[in-house]
């Protein structure tokens, strides 16, 4: 198994859904959530906004942490995301230029 960087994540919709995901290439992975790349919840809920991330060395610990997370109350997870990011800013802003993203609904 291949030990570098992954990453565990939270993004969320614009009405407070949330997605907790492991990946290895966040800023891949973040652009595949803002364009639907894969059918599942965080598609259906348009949970598409990086609100929260930690970094880790090999991706047992990734995954152990995103079990760890999944398994909190959703109060306590808000709590994780407001203590580092207290207005839910889309940390992924500016990794992306105006022509990757998808166009808003009119």
């Amino acid at each position: 198994m291949h030990e570098g960087f992954y990453f565990t994540y939270i993004v969320a919709s614009r009405s407070l859904t949330l997605y907790i995901g492991v990946t290895g290439n966040l800023q891949k992975r973040v652009f595949e959530h803002k364009r639907k790349v894969h059918e599942g919840f965080s598609a259906t809920y348009n949970c598409d906004r990086l609100v929260w991330f930690e970094r880790f060395i090999g991706v047992g610990n990734a995954i152990a942490r995103e079990k760890q997370l999944k398994g909190w109350r959703r109060a306590k997870k808000i709590e994780l995301i407001t203590r580092t990011n207290p207005t839910w800013i889309d940390l992924s802003e500016g990794w992306y230029c105006e022509a990757q993203l998808p166009r808003p609904m009119v």
